[in-house]
């Protein structure tokens, strides 16, 4: 019996060295078919949000996609493996057009790297390219691909060029950067100071403040700037280029004298499964070209002439920004510690100097020559579009009344213009992208208000004609409580809602019609009133209070409980609210008891903000179950259901009073320091004022503490206002949003 490889003789028995082949083949066809996947993601992720010049949001450059490109690239680097008939052949080809198309598809993602993985995330990608054209390139010489010679050195050819853009383009990264985030702030500073229009609601003026900073925070994202960029264009006509070369190889072997080719008989050891990683491929390079063909074509049609326009005299200068990195390198002192000698040291400053010249040298030719492509299908593709002009001229004629018609306002539109970050030689650029996303905040306001929270709505619309003004932050917590310990925690916005909730829970005698929808609601309002929390505690001072919530919240929600409290069953014995109210507070002065001793060292230790979460929650429901108690004496809340209005009314008030931070929070959303999560950001801002809308209508009806906006953030400034002016609680002379410009989006 041979063991080891070895026969029963002791020679190597390499008979079973190839039977796991099918299984690699496997192997390769799935990697690919994940990247087409990935890639379809994003293709389906730009047709959605409207973003034709596709970001890459689920494949791009990274550890992952390069590990499974290299897994894709596995048949083409395959040296000693006969693979003699058609599909074989075919999915050699197939092998290296998948390399072009990946990187045609993912060049957007360069402007969403840092420095460190830009360089990193190249050099994988540079080593594996260079690994599979030598590969290639001894398989020709060496017989092992006999067919579609012409083909693979087309492609190959392809695949260098778009290495050398992907490279070169990276260094340009940094660079339009740091220009653009300089322009972002020249902008945000004369936005701030635009008069505002004559809108009078809160949520019109917010959304005008929208549209510039979507305009700035769009035109500015680093991949749309590297997506429109003319190397981007050209690595689009390449990409599409090499798919072509793909399909003609097929059409060729399939369909036109298969027979002439000479293809050899017989199977692969890879047998069956190299058809399985052709169509997966093939599937994967179909669907991943389709992005970088339409950035390609969009490009294209843009400097069409039948836009009467031509940009000829500046179409092939080589802007300044290009070379900008390489100019300040040269410029820049080696740190060769190393080299004592100063003429060492002299030579090894030249020669850094001579090789940034020559990279100067060939960003020049790399840009100049994708503007040459770019004019070159300008020529060629305009004359196509002239004739689809003219035949559809009638219904473009239509278009254009009815577009002219919707830009009645052509004032507005020009004021956006000024609004677009752009970089030396896009002036053409910018009332394209004004046109394509002036309405762009619009239509994310109105996605949000598909997602308005209905439950929450009709619980401040109901408390509405109840509460005026914010009585219920006032009152939810007396001064007049004797406290557990020595010091007592600051109050945040989400504690006291679940508190308050969880005592409705527990009420006896209420409809359970009536508790579902408070349950329905709070889970609503907690749910921006924590995001809001999230935003405006830069301090993050009320962390643990927050985190006492969320624990709360869970079991009160799923499970009706308060720790180990069985609320609904609490409120199922006979008993009056007071009494309710009156074992639920010593439920939670014993919690905070035990809480207190088994923590003693940390309560002891930590201001009380920083106390476990048990003990805070125990103090929360203890000091509001007190607030209530005492006020029975003073009035009549009678049956379960008649507490619950108060705590409802309570509640909303509340709510209420965190919804009136949207502008700051908004604010922030929009002025995120990180350049790559900039635009998405300005997006959920869009989205969450659609959703938030009708609560803003609603809370206009309110009036407003003489609150300044950081006051306006803490509740206990809204109840250290209302303790010094007890007045003010339903005062009915301010409006919730004052004439000023004090809560219009600002910088603090």
């Amino acid at each position: 019996m041979g063991i080891l490889g070895c026969d029963a003789h002791g020679d190597l028995n390499d008979a079973e060295f190839s039977k796991p082949l099918p299984s690699i083949g496997i192997y390769v066809a799935v990697a690919s078919l994940i990247c087409g996947l990935a890639m379809a993601a994003d293709l389906i992720h730009g047709f959605r949000h409207r973003k034709f010049w596709f970001p890459c949001k689920f494949f791009s450059l990274n550890a992952i996609s390069l590990t499974f490109i290299a897994v894709g690239i596995k048949l083409s680097v395959d040296l000693n493996t006969s693979m003699p008939s058609r599909q074989d052949q075919l999915a050699k080809l197939s092998s290296t057009v998948f390399v072009c198309t990946v990187m045609g598809n993912s060049m957007p993602s360069l402007g969403i790297m840092d420095n460190n993985d830009l360089l990193m995330n190249l050099m994988a990608l540079g080593i594996l390219v260079i690994t599979d054209v030598v590969n290639i390139c001894i398989q020709l010489g060496t017989g092992a691909i006999y067919v579609f010679s012409e083909e693979h050195f087309l492609v190959v050819l392809l695949m260098l060029l778009m290495l050398m853009i992907l490279c070169f383009s990276a260094t340009t990264v940094p660079t339009t950067k740091r220009i653009l985030e300089a322009k972002y702030k020249k902008r945000y500073d004369v936005a701030m100071k635009c008069p505002l229009a004559t809108e009078r609601t809160v949520a019109k003026k917010i959304q005008q403040d929208l549209s510039k900073f979507w305009m700035m925070a769009h035109t500015s994202s680093p991949q749309f700037v590297m997506a429109r960029s003319v190397t981007c264009t050209a690595s689009g006509f390449f990409c599409l280029l090499s798919a072509i070369t793909l399909g003609e190889a097929m059409v060729r072997s399939y369909f036109l004298r298969p027979r002439s080719l000479g293809f050899c008989h017989g199977d692969s050891d890879y047998k069956w499964s190299t058809s399985l990683v052709l169509v997966c491929q093939t599937t994967a390079v179909a669907i991943g070209t389709i992005a970088p063909a339409i950035r390609w074509f969009t490009a294209v049609n843009f400097r069409c002439p039948i836009r009467g326009k031509k940009y000829y005299r500046d179409e092939f200068r080589v802007e300044s920004y290009w070379t900008l990195w390489f100019s300040e390198k040269k410029q820049r002192p080696l740190s060769l510690w190393i080299l004592k000698d100063r003429r060492y040291r002299k030579i090894a400053h030249n020669a850094k100097r001579w090789i940034l010249d020559v990279c100067i040298v060939m960003q020049y030719v790399i840009v100049f020559g994708s503007k040459i492509i770019r004019y070159i299908s300008v020529f060629c593709v305009g004359k196509i579009l002239m004739c689809c002009y003219f035949v559809l001229r009638t219904g473009n004629t239509i278009a254009h009344s009815e577009s002219e018609k919707s830009d009645s306002n052509p004032s507005s539109r020009q004021d956006l213009a000024s609004f677009v970050l752009h970089l030396e030689g896009e002036d053409p650029l910018v009332d394209v992208m004004v046109r394509s996303n002036r309405e762009a905040t619009d239509h994310w306001i109105a996605n949000g208000r598909k997602k308005q929270p209905v439950n929450l709505i009709e619980l401040l619309e109901a408390t509405a004609p109840i509460s005026k003004g914010f009585e219920g932050i006032a009152e939810f917590d007396s001064n007049k409580v004797a406290s557990l310990a020595h010091g007592e925690p600051p109050n945040c916005w989400a504690l006291p809602l679940v508190t308050l909730t969880s005592i409705a829970v527990a009420l006896p005698d209420v409809k359970p019609s009536s508790l579902k929808k408070l349950l329905n609601a709070v889970n609503e309002a907690l749910d921006y009133v924590n995001k809001f929390e999230r935003v405006l505690d830069t301090g993050g001072e009320s962390a643990n209070l927050r985190k006492a919530a969320e624990v709360v919240w869970l079991g009160v929600d799923l499970y009706h409980k308060w720790f180990d409290v069985d609320l609904r069953k609490l409120s199922k014995q006979q008993r009056t609210p007071e009494e309710t109210l009156r074992d639920l507070m010593e439920i939670a002065k014993k919690e905070f008891s035990e809480s207190w001793q088994m923590n003693l060292m940390v309560c002891m230790k930590h201001k009380p903000s920083h106390w476990p979460i048990k003990t805070l929650a125990a103090n929360s429901m203890y000091r509001i179950c007190q607030t209530i108690l005492l006020n029975y004496e003073s009035r009549d809340y009678g049956t379960g259901e008649a507490l619950l209005r108060k705590l409802e009314s309570t509640i909303s008030d509340i709510v209420s009073g965190c919804f009136c931070n949207v502008a700051q929070v908004i604010s922030v959303k929009c002025l995120v320091s990180a350049v790559e999560v900039r635009e998405e950001s300005v997006r959920g801002a869009a989205l969450h004022l659609g959703r938030t809308e009708k609560i803003l209508e609603i809370l206009e009806r309110r009036s407003l503490p003489k609150l300044r906006c950081d006051q306006m953030k803490n509740i206990d400034e809204w109840r250290a206002f209302y303790k010094i002016n007890p007045s003010e609680c339903n005062n009915k002379s301010n409006t919730v949003y004052p004439e000023s410009d004090e809560l219009r989006l600002t910088v603090e």
